[in-house]
């Protein structure tokens, strides 16, 4: 190669080695600083997408654990009033026991008239058990879910982030309202009118004539069967909410465990090496301060050339 002064080809291949370090040092400061080796779409077009595709699902899965959450929430809160209700039941059926012995008066063709003193009391306490066993019923809400009101439309939670089968029910539209097992002869209807319960609210009302001198409409709604039948319903009520608790607790687990699985799984994909980038880093700085030094000694050979025209 001939020596010119117009063209400095060493200088200009220092130069272009020292840009190509200068790059790859600013890649591996990039990647150092984000803790990413991707970390935009212009470090690996397809790898972002894929990426950010997974963190999308991530963040939906979280909208899916939460539903979960709420809906394990609303069954627990009916669970506690169950609680309540079973040893509300459980009284019942001594008080039941109790009233089918009391004294009572009777016409002349052996109907029940009237009931004494003992008898009214009994069915007093009777009927404020069972406005207790009521009131906990409605008022077993969790952000508007109960699960022991009849329902206006399928009461749901979100299980999963596909179009299909993503749902868990909580409580079917087409469901009675728990409160139905423990009418004790009282027929369904509007809150207040006397003898009946209000599927909405589980709002009870007592029966006409319950604690008064005179027999009650039906005397037979306050027997150890009826009692019985209640407790055997509401058993079976309660053991269905159990089981719904527990697959819920399931899925939620799983859902975690996914979480976590796809968080790994976009690490893998992004995350930086940072032991590896750092041994780089100092490479790189090295190979910088060498590059600096060659362009310098590149850039000082047309000064030797000087030399030459000296006399």
């Amino acid at each position: 190669m001939a020596n010119s002064i117009n063209v400095n080809a060493g200088a200009l291949i220092a130069l272009q080695n020292l840009n190509a370090t200068n790059k790859a040092l600013e890649v591996t400061q990039t990647r150092v600083n984000t803790g990413l080796k991707v970390s935009s779409a212009k470090d690996n077009g397809a790898i972002f997408a894929i990426a950010t595709a997974q963190r999308a699902e991530m963040g939906a899965q979280d909208a899916v654990r939460q539903s979960m959450q709420r809906g394990q929430s609303i069954l627990d809160v009916g669970l506690a009033a169950g609680d309540t209700v079973t040893a509300a039941l459980n009284e019942l059926k001594g008080i039941a026991v109790a009233l089918a012995d009391a004294p009572k008066t009777y016409d002349a063709a052996g109907a029940v008239t009237g009931l004494g003193d003992s008898g009214k009391k009994l069915v007093a306490d009777f009927e404020a058990i069972v406005k207790e066993i009521h009131s906990a019923l409605a008022n077993a809400n969790f952000d508007g879910g109960n699960v022991f009101k009849k329902q206006t439309t399928d009461l749901k939670v979100t299980t999963n982030t596909g179009a299909a089968n993503n749902t868990f029910t909580l409580k079917l539209a087409t469901d009675d309202a728990g409160a139905d097992g423990l009418a004790f002869g009282a027929a369904a209807g509007t809150a207040g009118a006397a003898g009946t319960f209000n599927q909405a609210t589980g709002a009870w009302a007592a029966k006409a004539n319950a604690t008064t001198g005179t027999a009650p409409s039906a005397l037979t709604d306050y027997s150890v069967a009826n009692v019985e039948a209640a407790i055997t319903s509401f058993s079976s009520t309660l053991a269905d909410l159990g089981t719904k608790s527990k697959s819920l607790d399931r899925q939620l687990t799983f859902v975690n465990k996914l979480q976590d699985s796809m968080e790994t799984g976009i690490g893998n994909l992004v995350d930086a090496d940072l032991a590896k980038e750092s041994a780089r880093l100092t490479a790189l700085q090295t190979k910088q301060q060498l590059g600096v030094q060659a362009l310098s000694i590149a850039n000082s050979s047309s000064q030797i050339l000087l030399s030459l025209f000296r006399s």
